[in-house]
């Protein structure tokens, strides 16, 4: 008798052996095409010095690039993952990754990077908006919240990873090696996904070509306006004909999606309270850890003297509740509900980039570090309920495209954090400049590297110092503000539709 028992619950060990590792590879690839989100801008110091010499716009796209295919094609590659296999898209994508980034570390020019950098963002697509839909499926629904909020937690974990790898690996002196890296370990992870994986059941509906191309046309022209826009201004013919483009083309993709019998994404689905709160409050979320990663890497190795590899370090004290608190998540809102939860984690960003917006050169590191941790809290509590509400907002078999809806609001709150940050603190840093930094028609250097090659005495280079650093402090406290009332926003959505989920369940019963 006792061994009839013995054989279910090995059988039942090795379950969960096996969803341990799908769980874990699938995290694996998805903090490693975050991460190189992130690593770029560690690179551009090294990439500006060397033997590409690219201009400032061509720097700009380089770093961009990756992220404009990656946001356009998100739910493109998950639909295609719906209709042809999640698991040999993912597969693919990882292949692709690999062969862009392998065309980037070899690049001897400016256009074979950006080719590079886009069959890369190519990749990255079919890996994000597949590998939670992969997840969704290998994982039975009782212990579904859990594993979303590991694998959620692992996107804000990729941030960080890209700040602590991509330091670790410009230490060598070459931006190449950034590329080399990734290499073998996007092919790993093919491998992986190849021998762990499941196969998942196949969604039959077609694809919907029309409003693929204009779903990803304006989504293109919205990023290539908020790109643009702290380079080119935001009043420029560029950036404006970008936006009324883009503002174009979604009015046509919903008036398309309305006609066709089997639309990409359905527009009337972002009737759904719930579908709109997640969206809103991931591209939120994500508008405050991105600009966050953007204006802490310039902070720590001007103003503190941090060296690339120590500016990488420091941010691992945003991980530590990343890592620790994602398995707490799933009870804490069970026990508070999400809209508590919700805005008890914008409340954390929010003061904790406040925090963070009074630190000087002179601010010990361990303060730093506490604020890191207030914000890594409330990134920790957040993404997994916004992650959760809305993979709950549409059925299993659309599981890729809701991915990919994530993903896009994820990447687009990334832009517009960098956009955003990046405008304020130029503007910023440039008024705080003296007088004597100016030519003859006020024009003064745009950034901190500009300024102190322009500093011809120690007093100059003090005060361009004192200038970014005051630039630094207004722009992360615009973006704590902008983030405590989104965040409210998000959290007024949440509650109307919790209300409308209870008024629904009463009627039934």
């Amino acid at each position: 008798m006792s061994t009839n028992t013995s054989i279910p619950t090995e059988s039942r060990a090795n379950s969960d052996a096996r969803q341990g590792l799908v769980l874990a590879t699938l995290c694996a690839v998805t903090v490693l095409v975050i991460a190189f989100v992130a690593a770029i801008n560690l690179a551009v110091p090294l990439l500006t010095s060397g033997s590409l010499h690219p201009s400032s716009t061509q720097l700009l796209w380089i770093v961009d690039s990756y992220v404009t295919v990656f946001a356009c094609l998100v739910i493109p590659c998950g639909a295609l993952g719906d209709r042809f296999g999640r698991k040999g898209v993912l597969t693919i994508g990882l292949i692709l990754f690999a062969a862009g980034a392998a065309v980037s570390a070899s690049s001897p020019t400016v256009a074979v990077m950006l080719i590079g950098r886009c069959v890369t963002g190519v990749g990255a697509a079919c890996v994000l908006s597949n590998s939670l839909a992969i997840l969704m499926h290998a994982t039975p629904p009782q212990k579904r919240p859990r594993a979303i909020a590991i694998w959620a937690s692992s996107t804000g974990f990729g941030g960080v990873a890209g700040n602590v790898g991509g330091g670790a690996l410009l230490q060598t002196g070459s931006w190449r090696w950034l590329f080399v890296a990734v290499v073998p370990i996007a092919l790993a992870g093919a491998a992986a996904v190849a021998y762990l994986a499941p196969r998942t059941p196949r969604n039959h509906r077609g694809l919907d070509p029309v409003g693929t191309v204009l779903l990803t046309a304006a989504t293109f022209g919205l990023l290539v306006g908020v790109i643009e826009g702290p380079e080119s201004g935001w009043g420029s013919i560029t950036v404006i004909s970008a936006f009324v483009a883009s503002a174009a083309l979604y009015a046509a993709w919903i008036i398309v999606e309305l006609r066709v019998e089997q639309p990409l994404l359905d527009p009337r689905l972002f009737r759904l309270p719930l579908l709109r709160a997640g969206c809103l409050g991931m591209t939120v979320a994500f508008f405050g850890l991105f600009a966050l990663f953007y204006v802490n890497a310039s902070f720590l190795q001007y103003a503190k003297g941090f060296s690339v590899l120590t500016t990488g370090l420091a941010v691992i004290p945003l991980t530590i509740p990343l890592l620790f608190g994602a398995r707490f998540v799933p009870l804490i809102s069970a026990r508070l509900g999400s809209t508590i939860t919700v805005a008890a984690a914008f409340a954390f960003i929010g003061v904790g980039m406040f925090g963070l917006s009074t630190s000087t050169a002179h601010t010990p590191y361990f303060a730093y570090a506490l604020w890191l941790v207030v914000i890594g809290i409330g990134a920790a509590a957040a993404l997994p309920v916004l992650t959760h509400d809305i993979a709950d907002s549409l059925p299993l078999e659309q599981a890729g495209v809701g991915s990919g809806l994530q993903a896009t609001a994820r990447e687009f709150g990334s832009a517009l954090g960098v956009a955003v940050i990046g405008t304020i603190l130029t503007s910023r840093f440039i008024s705080a400049l003296p007088e004597s930094m100016r030519d003859g028609d006020g024009a003064a250097p745009r950034t901190v590297a500009d300024g102190l090659e322009m500093a011809d005495t120690p007093l100059a280079h003090d005060a361009v110092l004192s200038a970014f650093t005051t630039g630094a402090d207004s722009a992360v406290r615009v973006i704590a503000i902008i983030t405590l009332i989104a965040g409210c926003l998000v959290t007024a959505q949440s509650a109307w539709s919790n209300r409308t989920r209870t008024k629904e369940t009463e009627q039934v019963h």
